[in-house]
């Protein structure tokens, strides 16, 4: 691991990261937002070509989870499309929830993806940039990757709660983390981040 900008970004393999998803705190906490993450913003998920391709596999196990403006907006515009930065997400439906957002009885806002793959009606995963939220990936040149902690309003109960349960970003990502960068990158990524909290302490 090298140190880079005055110890505030921090290289992991060949992985930019940002202390703040060492050291920030971090838990979801549905009962409080009721899901609002996937139902709110003006723009879709992130999402690259091939998991548009896997999604797009897997309409007919998910498309009665969907609401009918959800089924009206793919049929009409398809599961994707490219934002005002140029970036490939998730089609949304009244200007922000996700073409793929469904609820449970108690009224959460859940993922049709995740919840098929969850009861085993599929074996698609949703987006990476998904699992990986409330952490925002970033490409640049030379197949290098920066992980940026992202704060935002909706997440104030996440954040109250993961103070609470001493739980740091990093650690609640740890599985979606594992998946995406793999097991060794991710026990570097613990040493160091346990390497600055005896620095402040």
């Amino acid at each position: 691991m090298k140190e880079r900008d005055g110890m505030n970004i921090f290289l992991v393999g060949d992985v930019l990261v940002s202390r703040d998803c060492l050291e920030e705190y971090f838990c979801c906490d549905i009962s409080d937002c009721h899901g609002a993450c996937c139902i709110e913003g003006d723009a879709g998920a992130p999402v690259t070509e091939k998991e548009v391709s896997n999604i797009q596999s897997i309409l007919p196990q998910i498309w009665d989870s969907l609401s009918v403006a959800a089924r009206n907006e793919i049929e009409r515009n398809g599961i994707s499309y490219t934002d005002e930065e140029g970036d490939l997400v998730t089609s949304i439906v009244h200007g922000k929830d996700c073409v793929f957002t469904c609820y449970n009885e108690q009224g959460d806002c859940l993922c049709a993806v995740q919840k098929a793959q969850q009861e085993g009606r599929s074996n698609v995963s949703k987006p990476v940039s998904c699992s990986l939220y409330p952490i925002r990936e970033k490409h640049f040149g030379s197949h290098l990757i920066g992980l940026n902690y992202h704060r935002w309003d909706v997440c104030r109960a996440a954040r109250v709660l993961g103070k609470r349960k001493g739980i740091p970003v990093y650690r609640f990502l740890k599985e979606p983390l594992i998946a995406r960068f793999g097991q060794e990158w991710y026990e570097e990524l613990d040493e160091l981040a346990l390497t600055l909290k005896q620095d402040r302490d």
